[in-house]
């Protein structure tokens, strides 16, 4: 027999499955349509060499590449920002600026796998791409914080970490190169992942002498703005911080960011301001992150860089959380009416009734069983969670009538059951 499990690290989708994930998707769609965000998307499969970055990151070790019929070197993507860069530069000055764009991409890693993370996963994404001002994270931030609220989801539940790279980056001015500040946040952002002597072992291994290693530590250490300024006193880092609390305040969402320098992510082309949403409870892994990736175009070959910022928003960890939290919406079958033929002599004239329903956006089933009694087509109508059920029966149709039953309405009400003409449906 066939192997009946999903390749390891994938999901199977039953009906039940695609109506959690219809309604999470419909949230994302909903919140970036109130932002005025438009939706865009890009081939599953793209050309290896998008992602192929010189900083360690462990994504490019991660993908799942081949090689095509034609000896193309191609790969499936494992996340969206390096085809949104790919458009922007294929569209040129075409494009009206700033652009508020999100999408809702499948995206495959071949990394271990955990509560909630697999080897494929979608992912919200939602990027401004011209506005080289905090104005922009500060919109975003507000969209994750709309989304968390709509689905029910409190700022005792979740809280949202900000960084910038700018502030390892003043740190370590005198002590990195300008080309290895890159490689040092990819191996920064491993602290959580493997042990602290493994990563304090790949900093060496890129020059970094022990006190610089333990400069970086201590500096990681920051969790509050003052202590911040004390560290770096008249920064635009700082500055660009106050700007941003105060938007968040403006926006009302200040209660759900903290500063926290041990934030940087893990993909090399982040330039300036991370942030990641986290479970208060310790439970889970980073629920969503993004940040700023001014200097993306240039790595591509581009004349001119754009201003960029965005964010990714897995599936797999928020449902997790809906579901410790013990908030995920139990959602049944939707249908509106079921179309019983009396027999076989009926199903013309049955066909008629649910062709005429579905012409008015109805969403009708019909028995296509043959030889099945009408009792059984009842019984089927309930557990399908059907509105009504519509018996087409011969002295009723003579009439130009269907019999319609409320399969919702108590025994007691007179309007449960009745004929109703074809001509009314």
């Amino acid at each position: 027999m066939v192997e009946v499990e999903p390749t390891f690290g994938t999901r199977d989708f039953y009906p039940q499955d695609m109506r959690l994930q219809r309604w999470l998707f419909d949230n994302f769609r909903a919140v970036a349509k109130s932002y005025g965000f438009q939706e865009y998307d890009a081939p599953l499969v793209e050309e290896q060499e998008l992602y192929q970055r010189k900083a360690g990151e462990e994504i490019v070790d991660q993908m799942y590449a081949f090689k095509t019929q034609d000896d193309r070197p191609v790969a499936l993507r494992p996340e969206m920002t390096p085809s949104l860069a790919r458009l922007i530069l294929k569209a040129g000055r075409s494009l009206l600026m700033p652009i508020r764009w999100y999408s809702i991409p499948q995206c495959w890693r071949f990394e271990s796998t955990t509560r909630g993370r697999n080897r494929e996963h979608y992912q919200w994404n939602m990027d401004i791409l011209g506005v080289d001002d905090v104005t922009a994270e500060a919109e975003l931030l507000s969209a994750i914080v709309a989304f968390f609220k709509r689905v029910g989801i409190t700022s005792k539940d979740v809280g949202i970490k900000v960084n910038s790279r700018q502030v390892l980056q003043e740190v370590l001015a005198k002590d990195v190169p300008a080309d290895k500040f890159t490689s040092v946040c990819v191996i920064v952002d491993k602290l959580d992942k493997l042990e602290k002597a493994e990563v304090e072992r790949q900093l060496a291994a890129l020059g970094l002498g022990p006190e610089v290693i333990d400069k970086i530590q201590t500096s990681l250490t920051i969790k509050d703005l003052d202590a911040l300024r004390e560290l770096l006193p008249e920064s635009p880092v700082v500055k660009q911080f106050e700007r941003l609390w105060e938007l968040a305040k403006a926006y009302g969402y200040e209660d759900w960011i903290q500063f926290d320098a041990s934030v940087v992510r893990g993909l090399a082309y982040y330039t300036g301001i991370v942030f990641e949403g986290f479970d208060k409870a310790g439970v889970l892994r980073a629920i969503c992150g993004g940040g700023r990736y001014d200097k993306l175009l240039s790595t591509y070959g581009a004349k001119q860089d754009i201003p960029m910022v965005g964010f990714g928003f897995g599936d797999c960890v928020i449902m997790e959380l809906l579901k410790e939290r013990n908030i995920l919406p139990v959602l049944t079958p939707s249908i509106d009416d079921i179309v019983i033929p009396w027999s076989e002599a009926e199903r013309p004239a049955a066909c008629q009734v649910a062709a005429k329903l579905r012409e008015q956006g109805r969403s009708v089933d019909i028995i296509i069983n043959t030889g099945k009694k009408v009792q059984w087509c009842y019984n089927y109508a309930d557990r399908i969670a059907a509105n009504r059920a519509i018996l087409v029966a011969p002295d009723e149709w003579a009439k130009g009538e269907v019999r319609v039953k409320d399969l919702r309405k108590g025994k007691d009400d007179t309007t449960k059951e009745m004929n109703v003409a074809f001509s009314e449906l």
